[in-house]
């Protein structure tokens, strides 16, 4: 018995690495984030049980891992980018060690790195940004927010799109200029991936016409992005 806690990458289906579509072909059980692109689903043996993990609590998923690997099944838990970067991997490490059930983790392609360069935004760049911060904006009460304006370099919040107006106007508050450059990426990777570059102060307003998924890049290395990504120049002629 064993489960396979793999990334699948930041939405591309091409972009999961060969030994997590590996364990994904070769599984008895399927457990599924609900932004798992379908292509990787059907990867799955037709034999495969699907399960999508979108109606389920954490530990009914935890609970459901470990019963199923009990059963000599391979389990393959596929995670949305990388399961150790905002992924609950880890949380889900633990229970299976708690119980027991051996397990490995095969990383995937983050989406910390993997959107923005999709959008033409290096991350870091020789002379503009040596450092990356990463904050989830999932809760924007959590953040630091004075701590986060005097960080320099280059700052990505994953699911940061609902609380964009809060951490934008926060971040000027506490001093980083209005006139950041900065971006929301939605649906990264993607045929219908959309980008919007604004200065920090106007962000929220112009990327109001988003959807989630959507990971927001603020510092000078968003300066770098050409006026239309290769990406989404590729996409709009297949449309």
């Amino acid at each position: 018995m064993t489960v396979s806690l793999v990334g699948a990458g930041p939405g591309d289906p091409g972009l999961i690495t060969a030994r997590g579509l590996e364990l994904v072909r070769g599984c008895d059980v399927l457990v599924h984030d609900r932004l798992v692109s379908p292509e990787l689903v059907a990867e799955a043996p037709p034999r495969a049980l699907r399960i999508d993990r979108d109606r389920l609590r954490q530990d009914e998923i935890e609970q459901l891992l470990v019963r199923y690997a009990r059963l000599r099944l391979r389990v393959v838990r596929l995670k949305g980018g990388d399961p150790f970067v905002f992924g609950r991997g880890g949380e889900e490490a633990l229970a299976l060690s708690a119980a027991g059930v051996p397990f490995e983790v095969v990383p995937g392609v983050s989406s910390l790195s993997a959107v923005p360069a999709a959008a033409g935004i290096p991350v870091t760049h020789r002379g503009v940004s040596s450092q990356v911060t990463i904050v989830s904006g999932h809760d924007e009460s959590a953040l630091d927010l004075p701590g986060l304006a005097r960080t320099p370099g280059t700052l990505v919040v994953f699911m940061g799109l609902g609380s964009l107006r809060v951490v934008a106007e926060g971040l000027i508050r506490y001093g980083k200029t209005a006139d950041t450059p900065a971006a929301v990426i939605a649906s990264g990777t993607l045929p219908e991936q959309r980008t919007v570059i604004a200065p920090l102060g106007e962000l929220a307003d112009a990327a109001s016409t988003l959807d989630p998924p959507a990971l927001v890049v603020i510092g000078e290395v968003v300066a770098l992005a050409g006026t239309l990504a290769l990406h989404e120049l590729a996409g709009a002629l297949a449309a």
